[in-house]
């Protein structure tokens, strides 16, 4: 049978669909495999989820023939947040899809690498992002010269990355946008494919390395979670309530640090910690801790196959974008990726998936999720920073 722009169409819908959706929603990171997916608060372009500020003031002892205690109005908060956009793009030259129509193996080949590819590029994005800020920053510069910059986390950077450079306060610099990375060396210097000296064009110590276009457009990460000071349109300046259990400069890490945080956790919040994520370095730190004192950690599997050490019960899960010298101590029940659906392809009014670029030899079809992570408890999760890492 010869394959064509049909064939290679109805694949992409009723083959690839589901395998990716699976791939990209358990397969990606471990704290995402066990998140909630859900579409409930989900309206028009926004999720919309309203909380419970402390408990009840309406149940207490009385007397035998007193008052009945009163019902004291419930302090609902309504968290807000915008859904966002999340796309996967496959591109498929003309002319291979021309040197595979009389044979259906090379066109299966073909399909199957270019899907595999934008698997690879989505878990990288998606699993990144979950530690962000949502405004895409990968790293922080501290110099720059003619056509590089240092920075102080290239463990989030990759050669072909497309990277945009903004100032301290988020402000595009002229010249600075959708430059490639070229090379990241041993020196943490990351060389770009610039056309102007970013040193003249003002690009010094303080401004920031992000994603192409999408500043302010990422899901609400951990970062997000922890640091900024308006979340979910909640001021926790004045909600201290709504603040997570923050300890710096930890140093050198033991049980005790972990068990502290704990207790203080599950005291403020009612809540239960059932997930550790680490860095590299921490868990090295972690298990020759446990080590000196002659104490095994224990290994578990996760879903998802995923394998992690276990502390009380606890997985304690490494990501390579989790900050250097930082833990997450969490409760992913207090967390969930709410969507107004699930990965579906773009298609046009004829239904079709795959379309031809206008003016290019060059068919496309696209991935889409509206989506956004949102934590119903920040005060329910925890961190630790300032890890000396082993």
């Amino acid at each position: 049978m010869a394959v064509n722009l049909t064939n290679a169409d109805s694949v992409l819908k009723s083959m690839y669909l589901d395998a990716v959706s699976e791939q990209l929603n358990y397969n990606t990171n471990p704290f995402l495999s066990v998140i909630e997916k859900t579409s409930t608060d989900v309206w028009g372009k926004d999720v919309k989820k309203a909380i419970i500020k402390g408990i009840s003031k309406a149940v207490c002892a009385g007397d035998e023939e007193g008052n009945l205690p009163s019902a004291d109005r419930t302090q609902y908060y309504q968290l807000t947040s915008t859904l966002k956009n999340l796309y996967g793009v496959i591109e498929i030259s003309d002319k291979a899809i021309r040197a595979s129509e009389n044979n259906a193996g090379a066109m299966v080949n073909l399909l199957n690498a270019e899907m595999e590819n934008l698997i690879k590029a989505s878990k990288y994005q998606f699993a990144r992002m979950l530690f962000g800020d949502g405004n895409g920053v990968l790293a922080n510069v501290l110099i720059a010269d003619d056509s590089s910059v240092e920075v102080d986390n290239p463990e989030s950077l990759s050669v072909g990355m497309k990277v945009d450079i903004i100032d301290s306060v988020g402000n595009p610099i002229l010249n600075c946008d959708n430059l490639e990375i070229l090379n990241i060396d041993e020196y943490n210097f990351v060389h770009l494919k610039a056309t102007e000296s970013l040193q003249n064009s003002g690009v010094c110590n303080g401004c920031k390395l992000i994603i192409h276009g999408a500043y302010g457009k990422e899901l609400t990460g951990l970062d997000a979670i922890f640091n900024s000071p308006i979340l979910y349109g909640v001021n926790r300046d004045a909600e201290k309530w709504f603040t997570p259990y923050i300890k710096e400069g930890v140093g050198a890490i033991d049980e005790l640090d972990i068990q502290t945080a704990i207790d203080e956790i599950e005291r403020r919040s009612g809540g239960e910690v059932d997930f550790i994520m680490c860095s590299w370095g921490v868990r090295r730190a972690l298990q020759k801790a446990f080590a000196t004192n002659k104490t095994t950690l224990q290994t578990m599997e996760l879903a998802g196959g995923y394998k992690a050490i276990s502390y009380n019960g606890i997985p304690i899960v490494v990501d390579r974008f989790c900050p250097k010298g930082t833990m997450y101590l969490l409760n992913t029940k207090d967390f969930a990726l709410h969507q107004l659906c699930d990965w579906q392809w773009l298609s046009d009014d004829d239904g079709r998936v795959l379309k031809q670029i206008p003016g290019k030899p060059v068919y496309t079809a696209t991935l889409v999720k509206y989506a956004e992570l949102m934590c119903s408890r920040p005060n329910g999760q925890g961190m630790l920073s300032g890890i000396v890492e082993a």
